[in-house]
């Protein structure tokens, strides 16, 4: 059985990725989390990860890191993680490769906290930028495949890579226009995603440099977390 290696659900959106795969899926694997330790991670999570990150995935003592990597690896073993056709799996990993390489200015400007409300600052040009082409890659996707996910009416990888921006739409009121604006409930939705959300919120631990960066995107207006 697989054994994933993750952080703190509230926080980590690159450890979401794979987790939310493997469980819409269903494929078998065992949870490991370890709270972010605050401050550099590196020698934390180095006797697990090779590269001292999180998510990990440990395959009868084999190590695959990055959450692309880990998705490319179950890829190979499973039916379902990328659509079956050739042009919708072709975007599929043209869009995940573009979540994962791009956004910049709304991953810092929007970090993933899924227990918080927020009322953002003045949006910068660059963020404006970013939340408009996430809703054209969005809006692309659905049209050219039917949806109601991205290449389909099937759940693949690809959804799995835009799952933290649901939970981002969620904390910080995001609005996106045309059929992307049903798609971030669409994913939230999904019993996994409530799982996980869930989880998120029963957690007591904080980490002050993600509290420092969700203070410093705007106004916190409600915290649902729980509390020690």
């Amino acid at each position: 059985m697989y054994t994933l290696h993750i952080a703190n659900k509230n926080y980590s959106s690159w450890s979401l990725r794979p987790w939310l795969l493997l469980r819409v899926l269903g494929i078998a694997f065992e949870e490991r989390l370890t709270p972010f330790p605050g401050g550099p991670s590196f020698d934390f999570y180095r006797s697990f990860s090779p590269n001292g990150r999180v998510p990990c995935l440990i395959d009868d003592g084999w190590a695959v890191w990055d959450s692309l990597g880990i998705v490319e690896y179950l890829a190979e073993r499973h039916q379902g993680v990328w659509p079956a056709d050739a042009r919708a799996r072709a975007w599929a990993r043209s869009a995940a490769a573009e979540m994962h390489s791009s956004f910049t200015a709304l991953r810092n400007g929007c970090p993933m906290s899924c227990g918080v409300r927020v009322a953002l600052s003045p949006l910068s040009d660059a963020l404006k930028h970013d939340i408009f082409r996430m809703g054209d890659l969005w809006n692309d996707g659905i049209a050219r495949f039917g949806g109601p996910f991205l290449t389909g009416d099937r759940f693949t990888a690809v959804d799995a890579f835009f799952a933290p921006i649901a939970f981002r739409a969620q904390s910080y009121g995001l609005v996106f226009e045309g059929a992307a604006t049903a798609y971030p409930q669409r994913l939230l939705d999904l019993p996994a995603m409530r799982e996980w959300y869930a989880a998120g919120l029963a957690e007591t631990w904080r980490e002050r440099g993600h509290e420092a960066e969700v203070a410093t995107a705007g106004t916190l207006i409600e915290d649902l977390r729980a509390t020690a």
